[in-house]
């Protein structure tokens, strides 16, 4: 058997401490030298395979400049990185599962030795500050140590308990699905995209892993360090690409066993969609799971401390400019204190420092045009559902840089049915809500048709128990910020329109990629 230790997460590094920001520093120097730039083909059966057309990632926080390019895959190239990874199942399913996991400790220990690295390399391809992006390779290697440790348990005959029974013997063993599909977000373009994968390909599947477009460099520096851990060829098929191209011609194909998604509602609910539907020839039904949006709430009693509330607030809704899918968007206060938590929360987030991620700013630019123009418009709209107390502006650019630069934007007395309440923005975009009393504000809070995270800061016992059992979220903080989920101690995902509850980063994640078989033979 495996022998390690306990797994424990990653310690994030203080940047409060000067020799750990010029570490930083130097680490940016490093990348600009030597990945800037860079071009990543395809990964098909463990070859490079270039393509006629590429996709170009640019510095969100100075459009000007191309961080580097990735191969575009072709309808073609999905259908070789499909076969080639059901000729490689058939071998990888036969390992040990110690030996895979080895794989997995492997490549978090390069990503260890390379952290910094790829922490300025999401700085200047998705605009990430210094401390979210070491939290989120923090998380990456999270994810492959507890992911590595955790799959021992799924391993041989008796893996799962039955009941004795005489003159028999009885067991359960877990067999991999086969080969799916990983299509995983921008927003965390290292931990998800390596979390989402790494799952499924320890317990002994095939991934064909598809990248978000802005952010392939990234997912092809962490396909290099899988690679250098000792991944076979073929396990692992690396086809950045078109979502509504690739993506769709293969969570549509009869020979795709399982989709892992992380992203948005309208999108994960097609998929949802396609892969029910039976394709000629398929002998499964896919399994589908799905990480979506959220519109999440951060409830404040008259109880409370206002001061942790207010600190709460500001590091939920802007921290990575409030583009994840556990920001907080909706602020919830009692009217007792709206007015004092609302004054407090607008003049902490009026001290946020807006630029770019080199700078290591509070809020930086938003990822793509794409989003900066829906932001935008949210921002004109919500101009007429409430009373803009700070920002409300996307100006474009900073520093004399264009860029996708959004002002961190709080709205205030919006209603509960408002679109700026109900609708996902994915930016630094507030909607502050006044509620009657406790009672109103937890109704406030569900009454929207997502639930990923939310929040209370009370110190009245019976409300915090009401919301255990009442705040339909599947994860929920009490007295501390909504995001920031730690794997193994916070598992995260959510239910009603945010996902299918798979709870990453948690015991029993491993067993969405996994079949059971019952085995008996009598004596």
């Amino acid at each position: 058997m495996l022998k390690v230790q306990d797994y424990r997460p990653q310690p994030f590094i203080d940047f409060t401490q000067p020799e750990n920001v010029a570490a930083y520093q130097a680490a940016l120097q490093k990348v600009r030298a030597e990945l800037v730039g860079k071009h990543y083909p395809l990964v098909i059966n463990g070859e490079r395979v270039d393509t006629a057309e590429r996709l170009t990632s640019v510095n969100p926080c100075d459009t000007s400049e191309v961080i580097g390019t990735t191969a575009k895959a072709t309808i073609e190239d999905a259908q070789r990185a499909l076969d080639g990874a059901w000729q490689a199942f058939e071998t990888w399913k036969t390992w040990d599962m110690d030996a895979r996991a080895r794989i997995l400790l492997k490549a978090a220990a390069i990503l260890k030795r390379r952290r910094l690295e790829a922490c300025a390399l999401m700085t200047l391809e998705v605009g990430k500050s210094y401390a979210e992006a070491d939290v989120e390779v923090a998380e990456a290697i999270d994810f492959l140590e507890y992911y590595g440790r955790n799959a021992t348990k799924y391993a041989g005959f008796g893996a799962a308990e039955t009941t004795w029974f005489e003159g028999e013997e009885n067991g359960l063993m877990y067999l991999p699905l086969g080969v799916g599909i990983s299509i995983s977000p921008w927003n965390f373009p290292c931990a998800i995209f390596l979390g989402m994968l790494a799952a499924p390909l320890v317990v002994g599947n095939c991934v064909i892993a598809k990248p978000a477009e802005d952010s392939g460099l990234i997912a092809g520096f962490v396909v290099d360090i899988l690679i250098e851990a000792g991944l076979p060829a073929g396990v692992l098929q690396f086809l950045p690409g078109v979502g509504s191209e690739v993506g769709e011609y293969l969570t549509t194909h009869a020979r795709t066993r399982f989709i892992t998604f992380t992203g948005s509602r309208a999108v994960g609910l097609h998929i949802n969609e396609v892969a029910a539907k039976t394709q000629p020839g398929q002998k499964w039904i896919k399994k589908v799971v799905l990480e979506l949006g959220g519109k999440d709430a951060l409830i404040v009693d008259e109880t409370a401390d206002l001061d942790n509330a207010v600190t709460a607030a500001t590091q939920s809704a802007f921290g990575f400019n409030g583009q994840k899918c556990s920001a907080m968007s909706r602020l919830i206060v009692v009217d007792e204190v709206y007015d004092a938590v609302v004054s407090a929360f607008v003049e902490r987030a009026r001290g946020l420092k807006v630029g770019t991620g080199e700078e290591n700013a509070n809020v930086t630019a938003v990822v793509n045009e794409e989003s900066f123009e829906k932001i935008s418009s949210y921002l004109t709209l919500g101009k007429s559902e409430g009373e803009v107390l700070l920002g409300g502006e996307a100006p474009g650019e900073y520093g004399g840089k264009k860029g996708y630069y959004v002002q961190p934007t709080i709205i205030g007395d919006v209603q509960r049915d408002a679109r700026i309440a109900q609708e996902e923005i994915f930016g630094p975009v507030v909607a502050v809500l006044r509620a009657r009393d406790w009672q109103d504000a937890l109704a406030i809070a569900n009454s929207t048709e997502y639930g990923l995270t939310g929040g209370v800061c009370s110190n009245k016992r019976e409300r915090l128990e009401q919301a255990r059992a009442e705040f339909e979220v599947g994860n929920l903080y009490l007295n501390r910020k909504i995001t920031g989920a730690i794997v193994g101690v916070q598992p995260f995902g959510g239910y009603n329109m945010s996902g299918t509850d798979s709870k990453a980063g948690g015991p029993d994640y491993l067993a969405n990629f996994l079949q059971l078989k019952a085995v008996t033979e009598r004596w």
